[in-house]
């Protein structure tokens, strides 16, 4: 709610509470950083130049007779103040309250609370968030900011004012020229960037690349102190830094820091960037990549409908951002430019929805960034573990959405498994294929909740004792993942926990024959707890896939996996009933102590407790527990009676 001051037509406004928590931690966290904030707010000004030509390519007028975008940068060692002024687009009031006193993105609570207090970790976290325009009250004690939007009247510019202490003025004011003025008003502590020498080492140090110029007073060393009650001169302005597009230049006079930097301009990322990729492609279509892999998952990148980090460019004029359509989803977490020669100035998101050139171009980078990951998997393969380790769950959302590239993807996907027995997801499916058995012929997975759970399923024990390695997959897009990766190079995936147990030739006849004998004698075991369960079992049937556990629960080929269903039911979707069946094993003592009892209600009770426990075994959940835990005391009691 706005509160009128004294001053006419000045309002208060109080700052979002996610705006003051935000500043809050930043002013704290990066005060070791302070010098980024100049990086920020050059990084914006730059962005309000881009947008401003874009913008007057279909209205010229725009530009108020003044075409030539540039930003500049004073300071007054008097007033204790430096200046960062742009000629681009500028903002409304609207835009001004939108932008400046509100952080509109989602997640940014659960952002925030994951904040902790500790400086150098929220550092990194603040880093992920992106800095931004608060950065100013890491050095300022006050910030003022005018700015009028190109187009509009000079009286409807706007002035907003703030000392970052939880609230905000905001007035209109006469605004002669567009675009925005900002000021920051040092506190004492911060003197030291009240220097020319030190203003543009920062700036060759993290805005070179910057593609407009950035413009300071150049210094005039003659100038005498007596000099200073003459009439001062007009001040001769010179350029800082390069002004040139850093992905026109050619990769060999580009500094490996010269890529950093500018990965920061365009992610406002806190950290460098894991690796990069610059390549010019030509052909029907020519196009630039400079693309980033960061090396922290940007604290937003669950929002599948989010913007995309990857800024489209036509011909070195920037058109937009978070071009979906110039990315897949699976890959949102590339930042970065795509500078095309071909597409027109005027395209918008609807024609890059349909254009086959778009499609050209959308391949082509796809193709390049697969690239790029085999690349670091095979040379530098400590790169591509912490790679996978932070975005491996969204490539794996690949497979199930980009059929085209499923063989490319299906080759840089990793996993844990029971070679290891870690956690830890560095087993490729090359990998598994090498150290397959020689008359091996499927590749065999267990998905489950967790990897204490999958690495402890007892539908692992004949493989364990065989020595046949068994993927664990533990995350929830396994379960989609293998629906729609059902083979690897000639060899099909198999769920250990579906279907009857047929491991071919890695069966030997005596074992085949032992089950067939003992199939005959449980005959009447297998009828009596069918009988018993009732609907709860689709069958029960002997298995030779336990060694160690008396049962276990299994689903039919076909069937949703129990994890699948648990997953869909947690989401509040319908999971349609699907009966398990449930396998013993006739080597363990209770299933022969089943066997062999002749007491009704004991025989039961046991049945009973061998499903729930099967069942809980897989992870899933008891549909009466009360009703388990009263059986097992009643035979508890009768075995110590």
């Amino acid at each position: 709610m706005a509160i009128m001051s004294d001053v006419e037509h000045k309002e208060t406004h109080a700052f979002q509470t996610e705006v003051t928590q935000l500043l809050h931690l930043m002013i704290h966290s990066l005060y070791s950083n302070k010098e980024i904030f100049l990086r920020e707010l050059i990084s914006n000004a730059s962005d309000a130049a881009d947008k401003l030509r874009f913008e007057a390519l279909s209205n010229a007028a725009l530009y108020e007779n003044d075409p030539n975008l540039e930003l500049r940068i004073t300071f007054d060692k008097d007033a204790k103040t430096i200046t960062i002024a742009d000629n681009g687009i500028g903002m409304n009031k609207e835009e001004v309250i939108s932008n400046i006193g509100t952080i509109a993105r989602s997640g940014t609570r659960e952002f925030l609370k994951s904040l902790t207090g500790d400086q150098a970790k929220d550092a990194h976290l603040i880093g992920q968030f992106g800095v931004g325009f608060y950065s100013s009250f890491i050095v300022a004690s006050s910030v003022t900011l005018t700015t009028r939007r190109a187009g509009l009247a000079r009286d409807q510019g706007v002035r907003w004012e703030s000392s970052g202490d939880g609230q905000y003025t905001i007035e209109t004011v006469d605004k002669e020229k567009r675009g925005t003025e900002i000021v920051l008003h040092l506190a004492d502590e911060h003197s030291e960037f009240l220097d020319d020498w030190r203003l543009r080492s920062i700036i060759r140090k993290f805005s070179d690349h910057v593609s407009w110029p950035i413009l300071m007073i150049k210094p005039d060393y003659s100038k005498k102190e007596e000099d200073k009650e003459t009439e001062e001169k007009p001040p001769e302005w010179e350029t800082v830094n390069k002004a040139s597009a850093l992905w026109t230049r050619n990769k060999s006079d580009i500094k490996d820091e010269e890529y950093k930097e500018f990965y920061k301009h365009i992610s406002h990322d806190f950290e460098e960037p894991l690796t990069h990729l610059h390549v010019r492609l030509e052909g029907k279509q020519e196009y630039t990549l400079l693309l980033y892999v960061p090396k922290r998952a940007p604290f937003d990148l669950w929002d599948r409908d989010g913007k995309h980090g990857v800024k489209l460019y036509v011909r070195r004029v920037f058109i937009m951002e978070g071009a979906k359509e110039l990315m897949p989803r699976y890959l949102r977490f590339i930042r970065g430019i795509i500078d095309s020669s071909d597409l027109p100035l005027n395209i918008s998101r609807e024609i890059l929805q349909n254009n086959p050139m778009v499609e050209a171009i959308r391949k082509g980078t796809v193709g390049k960034v697969f690239g790029l990951f085999e690349d670091l998997a095979e040379k530098e393969p400590d790169t591509f573990k912490q790679l996978w380790k932070t975005f491996g769950l969204v490539l794996k959302e690949g497979v199930i959405e980009d059929f085209s590239n499923k063989d490319k993807l299906a080759k840089l996907l990793r996993f844990a498994s029971t070679h290891a027995d870690t956690a830890d997801q560095e087993v490729s499916l090359k990998d598994y294929v090498g150290r397959m058995k020689p008359d091996q012929e499927k590749i065999y997975y267990v998905t489950a909740e967790s990897f204490p759970a999958a690495k402890n399923s007892p539908h692992l024990e004949i493989f364990r004792k065989k020595g046949i390695e068994v993927l664990l997959l533990s995350d929830r897009v396994d379960e989609w993942l293998v629906n729609h990766l059902t083979e690897f190079e000639g060899k099909s995936l198999q769920s250990v926990a579906k279907g009857g147990l047929d491991l071919g030739k890695l069966e030997n006849e005596e074992e085949k024959k032992d089950l067939e004998k003992k199939e005959g004698d449980f005959k009447g075991l297998l009828e009596r707890v069918k009988k018993s369960l009732g609907e709860t079992v689709k069958e029960v049937r002997l298995t030779h896939r336990l060694t160690d556990s008396p049962a276990c629960l299994v689903s039919d080929e076909h069937d949703m996996s129990a994890t699948m269903a648990r997953i869909l039911k947690e989401a509040g979707q319908s999971v349609p009933a699907s009966m398990r069946i449930l396998e013993l094993n006739p080597g363990h003592p209770l299933v022969v102590r089943l066997n062999n009892e002749t007491n009704e209600d004991r025989f039961n009770d046991l049945a009973h407790i061998l499903y729930d426990q099967s069942m809980l075994g897989e992870g899933g959940q008891l549909d009466d527990p009360p009703g388990f835990i009263r059986k097992l005391n009643k035979l508890l009691l009768e075995m110590a009676s």
